[in-house]
């Protein structure tokens, strides 16, 4: 689990591109880029760092300049795992890689007739011991002891992208091989570890990253902005494109060469229907392995355990394959979201060595600037406010481990979520729904009947199960960005969703509950693993009819027949919950100084720099009707008429506003201050 980054430039010496004489190594990719994507990602990887360069001369004359950046965390191999990892065809050359403030190295200039293969690698490939034996056996020799950086660099060298479909394993990767001069990049299938690109245009240079911001400062920063900002993904708070700055997507591999490109991008979910319905012994048998495939650390590892079935079946697992497993639980600050004793419960039935453990809300971080941080370092504007818990939860169990297992997926993948047995009424009775009159019902509490109601009645009338999901359901957004086209905010075509597991599977998971987990634990340096999203059981479970997965309309019916042969019954079936903390009366109340945090953005003469340049007119009315309207909704005393929560819609403004002003200050800093 680590940090990466990777710079590509292919220039022409005999272009007006290059001015003449082909440029220094340090000119053609400055050492202070490398800066500056370390900078980055120095949060990610406290345990090692390196840095690669070479150049190669193509046949058609083109100049092509690398170079590589990583950070480590070391979980496997602690002394065979170095990075970046490079190959001479003969041998592992850690020598042809430096420390950040050493001068750098080119590689060329000191084996210039060597086909070096270079690879940065983010993420834990699960399978690697069995890819380790089927090379060995193809004549490869290895030199570390059980080292999955390795694997990947033999890997490639004999299967080429062909690699990428016998991972098992959540990934990130960069490599280039000078032979042919090819720089590969993929991602793990179903998007567990992030990676960004984007192309730095005045000099037509390509940039790769674990951080969307460390790209974000040198293509904004350096004050060639490429495009001008384009409009964020509001309406589930997530984000894929920035500018110039775009998500590469799950299960997308790429090698580039000669300007172009040769690509596989491999299908990150099942292709087949639901026609094949897994039975419960084979369920059970995938489910175990793949936890215990999970399990693999030179380090102590542990289990999240909050009330509910997904972690504690996991944890149940663990514990009989590492009896040493240890459970972590947070109590929350506020008791109505905290599930320590229903945890602490659970962990008492399996055995585990339980702790219980407090968040850290005191200086010198609090929420408010816990959250800047956050947003900040992941160069987005995330609007999921989980993530504060899960960066509480995360911070507290890096002081005991640096492995932990979570349960992502399950819900997912086994039905989880009230919107999926919701999902066929809505189809089916969408025209008698739409016409419920939303403006009289009581929207001032989240989650209560009448505001999902609401909600219900408003996707009835538009675009169906993704309005949803929406932070901004399509009413909302129009207010909000009134000078955009109709047609592009918001749908009025409803589109009915068969599958509403897979529609999460594909969007919801990727784009905001594995950005969340990465964002969170990766700040402070802790790995988090996802037993549920092994290849094989993701295959049974989305092949799986949905009748099957959730038997009589039962979520996660399927699932809760195997945890009932780990678990009793009352833990089996205890409510769902959810991950989340009460964001709105933190609004209200300023706890943590949120509520200050939030009137200093919104209420500011700027709140959203940059967007209106960019085509983004925010309706700065509404803004201050959304605040009237949440406080109201806090006093139980007035008309439910006069007040509506809006606490997801506000926290996605504080972020687009905390982001912005971030970005704006990019290019306001003098050139020292950014490191470029």
């Amino acid at each position: 689990m680590c940090g990466l980054a990777g710079i590509l430039r292919i220039h022409d010496p005999s272009s007006s591109e290059s001015n003449g004489p082909i440029p220094h190594h340090l000119d053609a990719i400055p050492e202070a880029w490398l800066d500056v994507l370390d900078d980055s990602i120095t949060h990610r990887g406290p345990d090692g760092q390196g840095r690669f360069r070479d150049r190669a001369t193509r046949e058609d004359g083109l100049v092509v300049d690398v170079a590589f950046v990583h950070r480590r965390l070391s979980i496997i191999d602690h002394a065979g795992g170095h990075q970046p990892m490079v190959h001479d065809g003969q041998r592992l050359r850690p020598d042809l890689t430096y420390q950040p403030g050493e001068t750098p190295k080119l590689a060329s200039e000191i084996e210039p007739d060597k086909p070096l293969v270079a690879v940065v690698f983010n993420g834990c490939i699960y399978n690697h011991r069995e890819l380790r034996a089927e090379l060995e056996a193809l004549g490869h020799r290895f030199e570390t002891d059980h080292s999955d950086t390795e694997v990947l660099v033999r890997g490639w060298e004999q299967w080429d992208v062909d690699l990428h479909q016998r991972l098992d394993g959540m990934f990130a990767v960069l490599g280039w091989r000078r032979r042919d001069e090819m720089y590969l990049f993929m991602r793990d299938r179903f998007g567990e570890k992030p990676l960004w690109g984007g192309v730095e245009r005045s000099t037509l240079t390509r940039i790769e990253s674990s951080s969307a911001a460390g790209i974000e400062r040198i293509i904004f920063g350096v004050g060639q902005p490429g495009r001008p900002l384009e409009l964020p993904q509001i309406q589930d708070g997530t984000v894929d494109d920035i500018g110039s700055v775009d998500c590469v997507f799950p299960g997308k591999v790429m090698q580039t060469r000669n300007r172009g490109s040769d690509f596989k991008e491999y299908n990150h979910v099942v292709a087949a229907s639901r026609n094949t319905a897994v039975q419960v012994g084979q369920l059970h048998l995938l489910v175990e392995r793949g936890i215990t495939s999970r399990l693999e650390a030179d380090v102590p590892l542990g289990v999240f355990l909050s009330g509910g079935i997904d972690s504690a079946l996991i944890a149940a697992i663990a514990k009989r394959h590492r009896p040493d497993v240890k459970t972590f639980t947070v109590r929350m600050p506020e008791g109505a979201f905290d599930e320590s004793e229903e945890a602490a419960e659970t962990a008492a039935h399996i055995g585990t060595d339980h702790h219980t453990l407090d968040c850290d809300l005191s200086s010198p971080t609090g929420p408010a600037d816990d959250l800047v941080m956050l947003i900040e370092q992941l160069g987005l504007p995330f609007g999921d406010s989980s993530l504060l818990p899960t960066y509480w939860v995360s911070k507290a169990a890096r002081e005991h481990v640096k492995v932990a297992l979570s349960g992502d997926g399950g819900d997912e993948l086994f039905g989880g979520y009230r919107r999926h047995t919701i999902n066929p009424i809505l189809n089916r009775w969408r025209r008698l729904l739409r016409l419920i009159p939303t403006r009289l019902l009581d929207r001032r509490t989240p989650g209560t009947r009448s505001e999902y109601l609401a909600r219900l009645a408003t996707a009835a009338r538009f675009s169906g199960y993704t309005e949803l999901l929406a932070i901004f359901q399509t009413p909302d957004l129009r207010r909000l960005l009134p000078s955009i086209d109709s047609g592009t905010v918001g749908d009025d075509t409803f589109r009915p969703i068969e599958d509403p597991l897979r529609h999460d599977f594909e969007h919801y998971l990727p784009d905001d509950l594995l950005r969340k987990t990465d964002t969170a634990s990766m700040a402070v340096a802790l790995e988090v693993r996802a037993p549920f999203l092994a290849r094989e059981l993701v295959e049974a479970a989305l092949r799986t009819p949905l009748d099957v997965l959730m038997p009589n309309g039962q979520r996660k019916g399927l699932l809760k027949r195997i945890a009932r042969e780990y678990l009793p019954e009352h833990i089996v079936d205890r409510p769902k919950r959810g991950f989340a903390i009460p964001i709105g009366d933190w609004f209200r109340s300023d706890f943590g100084g949120l509520r200050t945090l939030l009137y200093d953005h919104l209420e500011s003469t700027e709140p959203f720099p940059g967007l209106p340049e960019a085509g983004v007119e925010i309706e700065m009315s509404f803004v201050k009707q959304m605040l009237r309207e949440h406080d109201a909704a806090g006093e139980r005393s007035i008309s439910p008429w006069r007040g509506r929560d809006h606490s997801q819609r506000l926290f996605m403004l504080l972020v687009l506003s905390i982001w912005s002003k971030w970005l704006a200050g990019l290019n306001r800093s003098p050139p020292a201050e950014r490191g470029v």
